[in-house]
């Protein structure tokens, strides 16, 4: 079976599909790896417009496959293949849409800071758990949360985990709208489908004004993998990891 699925839609969208809804769209590394090649190839090509992520119904993604995580974290962080895929996400050029429905954890949820249309199901809820697993926050999130949300509420959203409704998300301007699950795919494809039909120069130099710095948001990324790193490698991640893995197991193991 086919984890990630890339479909190219009509209007010159591209639509990545998180397909392990066994696991609730846990990412593994060759997850990450088939979507950070499926951005880079988005960008390279004169056909794809726009992009939207998607996952299965009730499910984005429950984050980091932990346990697949785990057994490449000897190498470290800056050499997994969800740092690679971090760093094309800040880095994409193509506009990116994302259609969150249910649990959307981790980089699930932080996935999203960097899409520039978001639309999201009542069930959505978004929850970011790195300080509780001993770890740091990804993705540039500790930058660019702050920005949208202030940093009382990101600091509360970030070190304290709690988790996000679709309607505060959306109130907090995190989301753009909340859909019925049965229109959101639709939607979004609908949304990257005019951003696709739009002059491409103006497209991405006016993409470019509204993200701001982007020197910034990669000083950010960088410095967040290094703190996660070093975290990765302590003794409370490793505990908190264990601890998080054992609980998950099921009880005939």
């Amino acid at each position: 079976m086919q984890t990630i699925i890339i479909s190219d839609l009509e209007g010159g969208v591209r639509l990545i599909t998180l397909n392990r809804p066994e696991k609730k769209n846990a990412l593994t590394g060759a997850m990450y790896d088939a979507m950070r090649e499926a951005l880079a190839q988005a960008d390279a090509s004169d056909q794809i417009g726009a992009v939207v992520f998607a996952g299965q119904p009730g499910m984005f993604s429950a984050g980091n496959d932990l346990a697949d995580f785990m057994s490449g974290a000897g190498d470290g962080f800056s050499a997994s293949p969800a740092l690679a895929f971090i760093r094309q996400l800040a880095r994409t050029r193509t506009p990116m849409v994302a259609a969150v429905d249910g649990i959307a954890v981790g980089i699930g949820a932080t996935l999203c800071l960097h899409c520039d249309l978001v639309y999201a199901s009542p069930a959505a809820r978004l929850r970011m758990p790195f300080v509780e697993l001993g770890l740091v926050p990804e993705a540039a999130s500790s930058y660019l949360l702050p920005l949208r949300v202030g940093r009382l509420r990101a600091t509360e959203l970030l070190l304290l985990s709690r988790p996000l409704e679709a309607d505060e998300a959306q109130a907090l301007g995190l989301v753009n709208a909340v859909l019925p699950a049965d229109m959101l795919v639709e939607q979004a494809v609908a949304q990257a489908t005019k951003l696709a039909a739009l002059p491409r120069g103006a497209l991405a130099a006016s993409r470019a004004l509204i993200r701001g710095d982007q020197a910034q948001v990669e000083a950010a990324l960088e410095a967040e993998a290094k703190a996660f790193d070093a975290q990765l490698r302590s003794h409370e991640s490793q505990e908190r990891l264990a601890a998080f893995l054992n609980r998950a197991k099921p009880a005939s193991a």
